[in-house]
């Protein structure tokens, strides 16, 4: 989103009077299997006429005001009701920003080097991305896909974020009291940790009612071990699914899997996770990966988990001490032992969701035009060996709509679902959907549709990931947005489309661009979040306290020099190394005003870093140039900002 904030008039599409007509199964597998899945919906935009030609400016009106859409101003010098953390995609970082407004406020580094607050180049931030033995950053990309907050009996206690890489299988914690990572954990036996969940609360008989696992699913699967063997016998490929403890971020324990993992939902007590799988027919092209008309929803029976391992009933992959499970079909054909229960739903699902009131999960279809319904008391009871057929757990499967993706939820009963061929978000209302499922012809589920621009993602509904959400708005990240912004060249900004679900119909009240490429988000009500406005001076050992201790030390060819900053002046005006010399340079903000940042950068030596108030970093470089460098503070700060500088003297040796 951008702090560009005009409001746009909604194009709201009036809900069909007639039963919609869908696409049948075998039409939607020709769509895909002939590279036309974003076909129909986005060839033109919602006029019907053709988007405009490359370099070609839109020709809708200018955005005017109006009274309609004023109620969602946030004025100048007023604070929006909302923080938004989304996903940045394979930007490889986290974004915040505020609502209504739009505003961006911050992009978070996670697995990016980043040279405007220097992640990735100070030791602070390599130790913590993971280096190799020479510290250079062992991966320098990453691919965010799912943001998730702890959570503390049920909604968010604003301590953390995580966030999953996609690409290098890694889970990163972000602390929330200073918007900045502090923990990267690469996964063992994986590729693709695409979603991940937070347990909502420890079980029921736990004293402690805050998240301490985060679950993750992997996608890709992959010959165990994989090490060069087995790579052409696909019968030799699994997933396995992934318990991280949320405070030492070590992985706890993993469980085997058939099929292919996607998105990670847990329940409100913390008995049950879940992932919805596509590819269950296991294969290793995209065409063998539709044949089956169903997949399924695999759950999780955590506590029976947890007892096998302390039991020592698990086995471990490769080189990797972690402790595996068996949850394949094979291995768990009694419910009442089994350690997971594989739900079957239509039809190479994306995206598992839970209703706030604890109930339900939903698994949507993207191949089916439906949304299935599982009820959390009857896989519970199949468990207990109550139940046949996991099946049996489905309590409703309304058709909603072309390529339903995720689902958020708003508190009074009604499930808000992203269609990304449709380009809609469609309402609908899950007692009525299951009253239909029953065999009640009279109630129709689908209560609303408006159309987006174009090809919705992921959408999300304000607090609807706890059992407090509010009802108020919902956010539709778009892959495509054509005629919607000024061109900027061959690639598109992405959109967040703001709308108002308070009402009977859904209004679409705000668009915003988006740097490619968000995912998944939350938003979190403002007071939830309670950040520091100064560093903790004393949470670095190595911080220089006082400026009279600024100096230099060698230790041979090894130097440490030792900084500080304070508006307008480092605490040294130069320093002298050698040629040669293995610097390790530490510099501490001593200012105490809150927003008082510096910079410091050194020329030629690719080093650029910034120092929040009482904060302090390093950088460890070699000194392998001669002469002078004008190291200077790359933060405004200070009427003499330009004048805050010292002089770096390597002399030649």
């Amino acid at each position: 989103m951008s702090t560009d904030n005009k409001r746009i008039k909604s194009e709201e599409a009036p809900l069909d009077s007639g039963k919609r007509k869908f696409l049948s199964t075998t039409a939607m597998i020709t769509l895909a299997g002939a590279g036309l899945s974003v076909g129909v919906a986005s060839c033109k935009n919602k006029e019907n006429t053709p988007a405009p030609s490359s370099g070609e400016a839109p020709t809708q009106p200018a955005a005017t005001a109006s009274a309609q859409y004023g109620e969602f101003e946030v004025r100048p010098g007023q604070l929006d009701d909302y923080y938004e953390f989304s996903s940045g995609g394979h930007s490889g970082e986290v974004r915040v920003y505020a609502l209504p407004s739009g505003r961006t406020l911050k992009r978070i580094p996670v697995f990016n080097v980043d040279c405007e607050s220097g992640w990735g180049i100070t030791n602070e931030s390599k130790a913590i991305m993971g280096t190799e033995p020479d510290g250079s950053l062992r991966y320098k990309t990453g691919d965010t896909h799912h943001v998730h907050g702890s959570y503390a009996d049920g909604t968010y206690d604003g301590r953390y974020l995580f966030v999953n890489d996609k690409i290098h299988g890694r889970i990163a914690r972000i602390r929330l009291d200073y918007m900045v990572c502090d923990k990267v954990t690469e996964i063992p036996n994986v590729q693709g940790t695409h979603g991940i969940f937070p347990d909502k609360r420890d079980p029921v008989d736990s004293k402690i009612n805050r998240t301490t696992r985060v679950f993750l699913g992997q996608e890709f699967h992959i010959p165990q071990p994989n090490d060069g063997r087995d790579e052409n016998d696909p019968a030799k490929y699994y997933c396995v699914f992934t318990c991280v403890d949320a405070e030492t971020m070590k992985p706890r324990w993993q469980c085997k899997v058939d099929g292919n993992m996607d998105l990670i939902a847990t329940s409100y007590d913390g008995t049950l996770a879940a992932s919805n799988q596509y590819n269950t027919e296991n294969g290793v092209h995209y065409e063998d990966m539709m044949s089956a008309e169903r997949d399924a929803c695999v759950f999780f029976h955590i506590a029976r988990i947890e007892a096998a391992v302390k039991a020592g009933k698990y086995f471990t992959i490769g080189k990797s001490k972690v402790p595996v499970v068996d949850g394949t079909k094979k291995a768990n054909r009694d419910p009442k032992t089994s350690l997971t229960c594989y739900v079957p739903v239509p039809k190479n699902p994306h995206g598992v969701n839970a209703t706030p009131d604890g109930k339900y999960f939903v698994c949507a279809g993207k191949l089916s035009p439906t949304a299935t319904v599982i009820d959390l008391t009857l896989i519970r009871k199949w468990f207990d060996g109550g139940l046949k057929e996991p099946r049996d757990t489905v309590v409703a499967e309304p058709e909603i709509g072309l390529g339903p993706l995720h689902t958020g939820f708003d508190g009074r009963g009604n499930a808000y679902t992203t269609l990304f061929l449709d380009s809609q978000i469609v309402k609908w209302n899950i007692d009525k959907a299951i009253a239909q499922f029953k065999g009640d012809k009279t109630v129709e589920p689908v209560m609303d549709r408006v159309d987006v621009h174009y090809q919705p993602g992921h959408g999300f509904t304000s607090m609807g990931e706890t059992k407090e959400p509010d009802g108020k708005f919902f956010i539709s990240d778009n892959k495509f947005t054509k005629d919607r912004f000024l061109p900027v060249g061959p690639r598109h900004p992405d959109s967040g489309q703001l709308i108002d679900i308070r009402g009977d119909k859904m209004r679409l009240v705000a668009d915003h661009s988006t740097h490619p490429e968000p995912h998944d988000a939350i938003i979190v009500k403002r007071d939830i979040i309670r950040t520091k406005q100064i560093n903790d001076l004393n949470e670095h050992p190595l911080a220089v306290k006082n400026a009279k201790d600024c100096r230099v030390e060698r230790r041979g060819k090894k130097v440490t020099v030792l900084l500080t900053s304070q508006a307008p002046a480092f605490g040294l005006r130069e320093f002298t190394i050698k040629q040669g010399d293995e610097v390790t340079l530490i510099l501490t903000n001593l200012d105490k005003v809150e927003d008082l940042t510096h910079g410091f950068a050194i020329p030629q030596y690719d080093i650029n870093f910034v120092v929040n108030p009482q904060q302090t970093k390093s950088v460890t470089f070699k000194a392998d140039k001669p002469g002078v460098y004008w190291v200077y503070c790359t933060n405004f700060c200070h009427a003499l900002h330009l004048e805050m500088r010292s002089r770096m003297i390597v002399e030649k040796a």
